[in-house]
């Protein structure tokens, strides 16, 4: 999986202040929205906490993957945001949240969403790559970072 596939620039935000989960699903949720024709944040982010709901999509290291299927979505979508200060994500290890990576896919993509997450998941589980996210001090400094396992 090429994160520069699923993730841009507008998509990827740095060092938010002040928030809650349900309010760092509603920033995933818009900064989605505003990137990308035709999509409602509002219904993205009924669909992030409903999933969310479901279980928590914190796996631990301070990571969370908020993800949820999206009909009328034709390809994966990503949106990256890192917290200033960690938030509850009641996260398997029981360890805030600072680095999330939502992720929407088509509603049909089955073995497509869970290779996805799979791989995202990977990344994220490798500890250079957390803390190059954790360090970039601005949007761009982000998206580098991020895009930078790519390679």
């Amino acid at each position: 999986m090429q994160i520069a596939q699923i993730l841009s620039p507008e998509r990827t935000l740095s060092r938010i202040e002040g928030v809650s989960k349900k309010r760092a699903l509603e920033i995933l949720a818009n900064t989605i929205a505003e990137s990308i024709p035709g999509m409602d944040a509002d219904d993205i982010f009924r669909r992030l906490i409903a999933r969310e709901k479901l279980g928590s999509t914190g796996i631990g290291h301070g990571i969370a993957i908020p993800h949820s299927r999206l009909p009328g979505c034709d390809a994966t979508i990503a949106a990256l945001i890192t917290l200033k200060a960690p938030i509850d994500f009641d996260a398997i290890d029981g360890n805030p949240a600072d680095v999330l990576f939502a992720m929407l896919v088509p509603d049909q993509a089955n073995d497509e969403h869970l290779h996805t997450l799979a791989a995202l998941a990977g990344a994220l589980n490798e500890g250079d790559y957390r803390q190059s996210l954790r360090d970039a001090d601005s949007a761009a400094a982000l998206y580098a970072a991020a895009i930078a396992h790519d390679n």
